[in-house]
């Protein structure tokens, strides 16, 4: 089978052998009402009410969005904005610990009977994709398309995070469990994990707990960048392809990232909503490399000291990989649910951009087989017709075009401003009429 195109990229695990350490309870956190890419959450407390772990503190607005609870018990003291990567202002709550982490007495486990109930029980959890999209599960789940295959999504393609190799290597069962949910309540067929060659130990486990299991295959697939697209590894895993404007569903096949399906099942076995994630710590800024299971809200800051980091080194710091993840001002921002890694760097580049050669480069790299020089000189050009033209609404921003690129042009960036700039111009015409 014809693989798509990628980068092989320097992929840097440092911290594949780490075990996970539990974090300490902060002395407080700061939890923002939207977590997901629905509409922010509702607050349902208010300063000075006392709150436990697990208590749902934001209902959901809207049916792309997730409850949100609390990762502390102790008091809200606060009620601010926080401003998120992208710009936005975000209702969130400012929580100080007591140290005691006393449960929510409502917390129960789920009775799963059917698809029904495992999509209300997704979405009660506050479960979104842990591998970096923040996509609410629960929508995943309660798709109408008949499915037959499920892919689990272990590639985890960036440099650096370990965040769900050490899922792997650490509660394979929980993996296989959550699977095996799935696949009864959705009346799925046949399952195929999908994970890099790079990782020999953990496709050894999975292999092993997956060894009298017929209906499910681990699949291993070479260590090149995007392969963990939820397009790329739909198709490196079972050949299908999905068309343009289409869902995997629309061709029978489910993605879940490796370590929300490990969540799913252990929510169904304990009742404790999405209020920890697992986490990589790493760069050349950060004296001791690690992974940390920490609780959501706790301050960048705190986790980067906990791991060693110099602060009057830092140059740059990251959330999730050096390909997708979101550059930070500062480390003074909360732990959200789809943060998978933390990365702080001595060095930053600063990259200068010539004139494009017409070499290709960009082309080549390309899993979605578009040409990026024309979709940035469409946008320069402020062409919507061309951008549509050449199909900018695949750009699955996976930076390999900018990362070939000999001139350094910034053509990633220009492919989500362009992105903007057709939303925008949507809008206006929208208004107009």
């Amino acid at each position: 089978m014809k693989r798509l195109n990628g980068v092989h990229l320097s992929h840097r695990k440092h911290t594949e052998d780490h075990l996970t350490e539990l974090f300490p309870t902060p002395k407080s956190v700061q939890i923002p009402m939207q977590m997901h890419i629905g509409a922010p959450c509702k607050p349902l407390v208010k300063i000075g009410d006392y709150v436990t772990v697990g208590q749902k503190i934001g209902e959901p607005l809207g049916e792309f969005s997730v409850p949100i609870h609390s990762s502390v018990s102790g008091t809200v003291t606060e009620i601010v904005d926080f401003r998120a990567p992208n710009g936005s202002l975000i209702p969130s709550l400012v929580i100080v610990s007591d140290g005691e982490q006393a449960f929510c007495p409502d917390l129960a486990p789920p009775e799963i009977h059917s698809k029904e109930d495992l999509v209300a029980a997704a979405r009660e959890s506050g479960c979104v994709g842990l591998g970096g999209a923040g996509f609410p599960t629960h929508i995943k789940l309660a798709a109408k398309q008949p499915i037959d295959t499920l892919v689990i999504n272990a590639a985890e393609c960036e440099p650096f995070i370990t965040s769900d190799c050490r899922q792997i290597m650490e509660f394979p069962e929980d993996i296989i469990q959550g699977i095996q949910l799935v696949m009864k309540h959705l009346h799925i067929k046949s399952c195929r994990i999908g994970i890099e060659e790079n990782k020999p130990a953990a496709i050894k486990r999975l292999a092993d707990c997956c060894r009298n299991l017929e209906h499910i295959e681990v699949r291993v697939l070479p260590a090149l960048y995007p392969q963990g697209a939820e397009k790329v590894i739909v198709y490196h895993t079972t050949g299908r392809i999905v068309p343009e404007g289409k869902l995997t569903a629309d061709v029978g096949v489910l993605v879940l990232n490796v370590s929300t399906c490990a969540f799913l099942y252990q929510y169904t076995q304990t009742g404790i909503p999405l209020t920890q994630r697992r986490v990589t710590v790493d760069g050349d800024a950060v004296g001791r490399p690690c992974n940390l299971m920490v609780h959501i809200g706790t301050s960048i800051r705190d986790i980067l000291a906990y791991a060693q980091y110099d602060p009057d080194q830092v140059k740059q710091l990251m959330l999730g990989g050096p390909m997708m993840g979101v550059s930070l001002p500062s480390p003074d921002m909360p732990l959200c649910k789809q943060h998978n890694a933390v990365l702080a760097f001595t060095k930053t580049k600063q990259i200068i951009p010539t004139a494009c050669i017409r070499c290709g480069k960009c082309m080549d790299a390309c899993p979605m087989n578009l040409m990026p020089m024309e979709l940035e000189r469409a946008y320069r050009a402020k062409d919507s017709g061309a951008l549509e033209e050449y199909r900018l609404h695949l750009c699955i921003s996976c930076g390999c075009c900018s990362f070939v690129c000999p001139a350094k042009r910034p053509l990633t960036e220009s492919m989500l401003l362009a992105k903007n700039f057709l939303l925008d111009s949507a809008k206006k015409g929208e208004s107009k009429e």
